[in-house]
């Protein structure tokens, strides 16, 4: 749409101070004569935009310019700061000054919307999620030890391009640069995290599935029918949703659900006990009558 690419184009120009119509035209795709368009669209909205032609020209805006909180509608501005609120809540450094900013200019005040608390990840190093984000927001190179599920050691130096929550845990995507490949790393097993002063180019990555190999999308689905007892309740509550739960008259519950089969898969069937039962498939009754047999015979 026209205004959000007008929107865009302000805010480029205000981190970048001059521009060119070729830059923009190919950041959107479209026409230069589009982008003058746009800029004739500015200039009568009242954003002081300007155009220099020759050597070093481009479109630029007066530098006193300053962003007008009327450009921005009232559901705007309030999504803006509740963005920054959940952001400020995940101790993201400077959010919190930037929301104290902008709550004055919109003369609004904040609401604690939401609260988040990490300390469950069981990190040693509280600034992991903090160092990622610089180094997505500003294209440095990160380089880390990585632990796969194995627990075989690699050194990757990548380039970060988005933090990403799957299945109540923390990754990072990025390009692998040993591997010439977009890869998932999961945050627990990240160490020595250190993000570089080298600036990597922009990549239009995130379009692109990570490649099979990848440690994290090695795994197989598997759909599991479980006989879950009343016992686990609370547990049946908390972990599945109310369309994969279905509550029998005894007060137990079958549950279908598809995960990524691996070691996880099967130690948290083991963790209900004595309390379940898995129904199918057939392999799965295999493996953890095995691994249940093992572990029985620890205590003969």
């Amino acid at each position: 749409m026209q205004s959000n690419r007008l929107f865009e184009i302000i805010y480029i120009l205000l981190n970048r101070k001059t521009v060119t119509a070729g830059e923009l035209a190919e950041r959107f795709g479209v026409s230069k004569r589009t982008v003058y368009r746009d800029v004739d669209a500015l200039s009568l909205a009242g954003i002081p935009v300007y155009t220099e032609k020759g050597r070093g020209g481009g479109i630029s805006l007066m530098p006193d310019f300053v962003l007008s909180k009327s450009i921005l509608s009232e559901r705007e501005q309030n999504e803006i700061l509740s963005a920054l609120q959940g952001l400020s809540n995940m101790k993201t450094g400077e959010t919190g000054q930037i929301l104290q900013k902008l709550s004055a200019v919109f003369n609004k005040s904040t609401v604690n919307w939401m609260e988040v608390d990490f300390s469950n990840w069981g990190y040693s190093d509280g600034d992991i999620f903090n160092d990622f984000k610089t180094a997505i927001l500003e294209r440095r190179i990160a380089e880390f030890d990585y632990y796969s599920a194995y627990g075989e050691k690699t050194h990757r130096k990548i380039e970060p391009i988005q933090l990403w929550f799957k299945s109540k845990a923390w990754y990072v995507k990025g390009f692998c640069l040993m591997k010439q490949d977009l890869r998932v790393f999961k945050l627990t097993r990240v160490k020595n995290l250190a993000v570089t002063g080298e600036v990597f180019p922009e990549r239009d990555l995130l379009a692109m599935p990570p490649h099979e190999s990848s440690p994290e999308y090695q795994k197989q689905d598997v759909r599991l029918t479980l006989k879950i007892a009343p016992e686990m309740t609370y547990r049946v509550l908390d972990e599945f949703g109310a369309e994969d739960a279905e509550k029998q008259p005894d007060g137990s519950f079958i549950v279908d659900v598809t995960w990524p089969e691996d070691d996880w898969v099967y130690g948290t069937i083991l963790s209900y006990g004595e309390y379940i039962e898995v129904l199918g498939p057939e392999h799965i009754k295999e493996i953890i009558k095995e691994k249940a047999r093992k572990i029985a015979g620890k205590y003969l």
